[in-house]
C-alpha cells in the first residue's frame, strides 16, 4: 500500500512511518513543515529505503499538496499533523487554530478533489484516517471511560482545535462522501518524543541532574499507550476501518501523573543509579498546575478490540522499561535539543503581552478561513504545519 502521512517527523508520525516501512510492506510519503518538535532524526533507520519519500511541506499549501498527490498516487492518507502540546496552547493559541483547524481544512479539501478524480477501482480503495486524540472528550470523574459517544468537551485550545478538525473531517465524509475515518487515541509514550512532554521531560531531567516539577499534588490521570502499539492500531484502521466511524485508541493503562513519575525514578535507580544509591524520587518538586487542567481521561477500546481485531501489545511496565532504556541509550538524539530547542523551562503561564500578540495574529489571519480554494497562503505569510 502506498500511504501519505503528515506530520511524520514527529513523535507518533516517525513511529508510523517506522512501522510502515519495517513492518506493514508499504511505500510512504512523509509530508512535514519541521517545526519545533519534528526530528529527521527519528527516521534516520528508513531514510535511506526506496519506498520511503520526504517532502518539508506545510499543510496549509493545498497546490502543493495536490502536487504531492497527483506525483505519489497514495492509496490512504494518515494525517497526524498537529500543534500538540497543551502548554504551549495557553502560552500561543493562534498556531494551533492555524494548523489544527486550516491546515485540517485544507488538507481534506484537497484530498477530496483528488479523491474524486480517481478511477473506480482506486476510489473505492481510498482511506483518509484523521488522527486525534481524548483530550476532545474533556475530564472525566473518578469512574467511567470515553467511548465513540462521548459528548465533546475541550478544555484547551489545544484540545478545542483536535475537535474542530473532527468535526471537520466528519463533515467532509458526511458532506462529500470522502472515506474518512478518524481514531481518538490516549496518551503515547515511548522513544523519539520530544522533552517538553511528561515522561521524557521527567527522564531527561534527570539524566542531566535537574528537578522533577509534577504540576499541583500529581493526582491528575492519564491513560497511557505506547507509541509503538499505537502505530499498529492506525494500520489496522486503514486496513479494516469504516469510513464515517470513530475508534477509541487505549491500553487500559491508567496510571496518575505522581504515579508515572515514581516508576520512572524507580527504574532510573535501577539503570542510572545515583552515587550512594540515592534515589532520583528525591528530585520530585510539586509545581502550581496547569490553568485549567483537566482532572482524568481513559479510553474505552472496546470497539477498536471487537471490530478490527486489535490490541496492544506493550503493558505499561514494558513500554516504560524500553522507554527509559532508550533514553539512557541514545543521548546523541536528545540532548541536542535540549540545548537548543528546549531546555525544560515551564510552559503555560502566559504573559499579557503574548495575549496581545496572539490576538493580533488571528485577527490578520482572518480572512485565511473564509476562502473556498485549498490553496491558502504560504509561509511567508506566516502558515505552517506542526509535526505532532
Amino acid at each position: 500500500m502506498n500511504i501519505l502521512v503528515t506530520g511524520g517527523a514527529g513523535f507518533i508520525g516517525s513511529a508510523l512511518c517506522r512501522h510502515l516501512i519495517k513492518n506493514a510492506d508499504a511505500s510512504v510519503i512523509n509530508v512535514d513543515k519541521l517545526t519545533y518538535a519534528a526530528n529527521l532524526g527519528s527516521l534516520q533507520e528508513i531514510a535511506d529505503d526506496p519506498a520511503y519519500q520526504f517532502y518539508q511541506l506545510d499543510i496549509c499549501q493545498g497546490e502543493s499538496l495536490a502536487d504531492v498527490l497527483k506525483r505519489h498516487q497514495p492509496e490512504a492518507i494518515i494525517h497526524l499533523a498537529a500543534e500538540s502540546h497543551v502548554d504551549r496552547s495557553i502560552d500561543g493559541s493562534s498556531t494551533f487554530i492555524t494548523t489544527n483547524v486550516v491546515g485540517t481544512y485544507v488538507l481534506l479539501e484537497t484530498a477530496r478533489i483528488y479523491w474524486e478524480a480517481l478511477p473506480g477501482a482506486s476510489k473505492d480503495r481510498f482511506r483518509f484516517l484523521h488522527v486525534s486524540t481524548d483530550e476532545v472528550f474533556g475530564s472525566l470523574g473518578a469512574e467511567g471511560a470515553f467511548t465513540e459517544q462521548a459528548r465533546y468537551d475541550p478544555s484547551s485550545p489545544y484540545s478545542a482545535s483536535k475537535a474542530a478538525a473532527d468535526h471537520l473531517a466528519s463533515a467532509w465524509h458526511r458532506t462529500y462522501g470522502l472515506p474518512v475515518l478518524t481514531s481518538n487515541c490516549s496518551n503515547n509514550f515511548g522513544p523519539y518524543h520530544f522533552p517538553e512532554k511528561l515522561i521524557p521531560l521527567m527522564i531527561t531531567n534527570a539524566l542531566t541532574g535537574r528537578e522533577l516539577p509534577v504540576y499541583g499534588s500529581g493526582a491528575n490521570i492519564r491513560d497511557w499507550l505506547y507509541v509503538e502499539d499505537h502505530a499498529s492500531a492506525l494500520v489496522a484502521l486503514i486496513e479494516k476501518g469504516m469510513p464515517g466511524q470513530s475508534y477509541n485508541v487505549g491500553a487500559r493503562c491508567e496510571r496518575s501523573n505522581l504515579a508515572v513519575v515514581e516508576a520512572l525514578c524507580d527504574l532510573l535507580d535501577r539503570l542510572s543509579p545515583l552515587p550512594g544509591n540515592a534515589s532520583h524520587r528525591y528530585a520530585i518538586r510539586f509545581v502550581p498546575d496547569r490553568p485549567g487542567h483537566d482532572f482524568r481521561y481513559a479510553i474505552n477500546p472496546d470497539k477498536i478490540e471487537r471490530e478490527i481485531g486489535w490490541r496492544p501489545r506493550e503493558t505499561f511496565e514494558s513500554g516504560l522499561a524500553k522507554t527509559v532504556q532508550w533514553y539512557i541509550g541514545n543521548e546523541w538524539w536528545w540532548r541536542p535539543l535540549r540545548r537548543s530547542r528546549y531546555d525544560g523551562e515551564r510552559l503555560g503561564l502566559r504573559k499579557t503581552s503574548e495575549l496581545k500578540e496572539g490576538i493580533a495574529a488571528v485577527l490578520g489571519k482572518n480572512d485565511v478561513a473564509t476562502q473556498a480554494s485549498p490553496s491558502v497562503p504560504d509561509e511567508e505569510n506566516g502558515f505552517f504545519e506542526g509535526a505532532e
